[in-house]
């Protein structure tokens, strides 16, 4: 299948990457179908070298098809949470950039067998590496009250969680997306209060659980920040407020000198400040993107830049 995703604030990602000219080396963390490797690849110097780094092996091969070509582009199949293992295994030290385009892309909610989309009929999947770990039908069907309950409230922010969790259990065995839809609009739904579909927040909170993104996000900003030579830069997308609270905070606390909770006391935790914020508030998409890709509206644009 043929897919086609318009890559996100991809100027302005760039932009603060300052990969024009440069002849570093540089990692693109969610690779996808290429997009932003791609124009990266035509702004950077003969000399650079880019790593894209892609769990989803269908998206990996047709990336790796369109840049076969050039010579400083290296595919790897992997996830960004082990990028200083998967850099290693490529005689990599050090990096000028590196950028995190997060969530799923159009190609995976354009797939309805990957099961993302709650208007597809489909298995209940939704894992980004498709050969590997628990999917939605596990967490559906085989998840505890209790577990189902806060993963919906805790990656779904879903106020009516219990009663969603409830409804479900008693459903058992869910089996497709549009059957797992339909019982949380049965849960949910009010007449004219709905400006999204019911089942967005669920489906969410499903997806993030089995690829443990939230955790992955963590471990994945912490490895590149140790792997940014001074002066390299990071930059990070994020599509909603669990992805960008994560980025947000790191940068904030590692572009402070004192992080001790206690600010009446002396500073006694020793941390020194690694990072110069580029935005001190999330830069957005403009208004002719927003228009021509509706999916582009909940970006965030996060960046920073290593001391």
């Amino acid at each position: 299948m043929n897919f086609t995703h318009a890559s996100v604030m991809l100027n302005e990602s760039l932009e603060f990457l300052n990969v024009l000219g440069s002849n570093g080396t540089y990692v693109d963390a969610t690779l996808g179908l290429a997009g932003h490797s791609s124009r990266m690849l035509e702004l950077l110097g003969p000399n650079a070298r880019v790593l894209g780094i892609e769990c989803d092996e269908r998206n990996l091969n047709e990336a790796s098809a369109r840049l076969a070509g050039d010579r400083r582009f290296k595919p790897v199949h992997g996830n960004f949470r082990d990028m200083d293992v998967l850099l290693k295994r490529e005689r990599i030290e050090a990096i000028d950039g590196v950028l995190f385009d997060l969530g799923v892309s159009s190609a995976h909610f354009d797939d309805a067998s990957r099961g993302f989309s709650f208007s597809k009929e489909a298995p209940l999947d939704m894992r980004l590496d498709a050969s590997s770990g628990i999917t939605a039908s596990d967490v559906v069907n085989k998840y505890r009250k209790e577990e189902l309950e806060r993963v919906i409230r805790e990656y779904g922010e879903e106020h009516k969680a219990g009663k969603i969790a409830d409804c479900i259990i008693r459903s058992r065995p869910v089996k497709t997306t549009v059957e797992l839809a339909e019982i949380i609009k049965r849960a949910k739904y009010k007449p004219g209060h709905e400006k999204t579909h019911p089942a967005t927040q669920v489906f969410q909170a499903v997806r993030i659980e089995v690829n443990d993104e939230i955790n992955a996000l963590r471990q994945g900003l912490d490895r590149s920040l140790k792997l940014l030579k001074s002066g390299g830069r990071i930059a990070v997308i994020s599509f909603h407020s669990l992805e960008d609270r994560v980025v947000k905070q790191l940068f904030a606390r590692e572009a402070s000198d004192c992080v001790c909770e206690n600010k009446r006391m002396p500073c006694n935790c020793g941390h020194r400040a690694s990072l110069k914020l580029l935005t001190k508030k999330p830069a957005v998409p403009a208004q002719e993107e927003m228009e021509a890709n509706p999916r582009s509206r909940s970006a965030r644009l996060r960046a920073a830049e290593k001391i």
